[in-house]
């Protein structure tokens, strides 16, 4: 009986010490919560979405369907950024969103513009091999510069290797996941200018008219020339003055195509489209996704544009 008693009371203890173990497995590593970004407009979600996976959380100040450089925040989006973990934005883009960041006081902010070499706006046209790069450290004010840079692959993975280094600083216990997430990204936006640059190499013409001159990076990257209607913010309109420069310039260089984009009035190419007898096409500089965008994320939609752009200007 005593043999008995004393086995009976060992089972109990290593029973209870079973019990002790899993459930300190089972607790969480760290108590420190899963990180939350906060981003200005869509490319920006996507590149930080991209990184976390299936750590954190992203949310968009840009409502989806709406202009992103009109953006208006209300109080509680201004409040949000105090609380977020991370905010990532390109300053000059999106006055309210600067003035924003400044009033609620956000710890850890990312300026895109810090990151990504960025190319002046042009005037009239953006010739691919002629334009300067510039980084944030030129001392110039950003509103000399075209902001539109995730049209070029090679600049969007600058700043996802920012993004990873920054995340991995954060929450450094999924460091790991973050390095890797950032490796992929970087991969597949390597694969997709791999494809840009073999799918625009050879074409009839290099020349393609667009409503909204937001293709800069791109024309520069793979040595295209844009033709802007009207200038960087899609709110500028041409003059008549402008519109005959554009259908001049049509004639002469055999284009096909006019293009807008989806978040703005497709009227204007339009006319011109119907004046000279030419198609019109969807351009989308990806400021933000809707339903009526080309694909349902960044690769997809830069995949859609250079679709497009291979049809328009008959790229072999």
């Amino acid at each position: 009986m005593v043999l008995m008693s004393h086995m009976s009371r060992l089972v109990g203890v290593s029973a209870a010490a079973v019990l002790l173990l899993a459930a300190c497995g089972s607790s969480p590593a760290s108590d420190q919560p899963a990180p939350h970004v906060v981003a200005a407009f869509y490319p920006l979600e996507w590149a930080a979405s991209s990184v976390l996976g299936e750590h954190g959380s992203v949310t968009t100040l840009a409502t989806p369907g709406a202009e992103a450089h009109d953006l208006e925040l209300t109080p509680q989006q201004i409040a949000s950024l105090a609380d977020a973990d991370l905010v990532v934005y390109l300053s000059g883009f999106q006055p309210a969103v600067d003035d924003a960041i400044e009033q609620s006081g956000a710890e850890r902010v990312l300026d895109a513009a810090t990151v990504v070499d960025l190319l002046p706006v042009a005037e009239e046209h953006v010739h691919g091999a002629e334009e300067e790069e510039h980084t944030a450290d030129d001392g110039h004010d950003h509103g000399e510069f075209d902001p539109h840079f995730w049209q070029d692959p090679t600049r969007m993975a600058a700043l996802v290797e920012e993004l990873g280094a920054q995340l991995a600083e954060i929450d450094p216990e999924h460091a790991g996941d973050y390095s890797a997430g950032t490796a992929e990204s970087v991969s597949a936006l390597g694969v997709l200018d791999t494809e840009l640059a073999a799918g625009l190499d050879e074409c009839a013409r290099r020349e393609f008219i667009t409503t909204h001159a937001a293709f800069h990076y791109l024309a520069n990257r793979y040595e295209l020339t844009e033709i802007g209607i009207s200038g960087v913010s899609p709110d500028d309109e041409p003059s008549p003055a402008r519109i005959k420069e554009i259908q001049d310039e049509a004639s002469a260089h055999g284009v096909t195509t006019i293009f807008f984009e989806t978040l703005t009035s497709d009227a204007v190419a339009t006319s011109i489209a119907e004046d000279l007898g030419l198609e019109t096409a969807v351009l989308d500089p990806l400021e933000g996704i809707t339903d009526q965008s080309p694909g349902t994320d960044y690769p997809s939609i830069m995949r859609a544009n250079l679709s497009a752009l291979s049809t328009a200007n008959d790229c072999s």
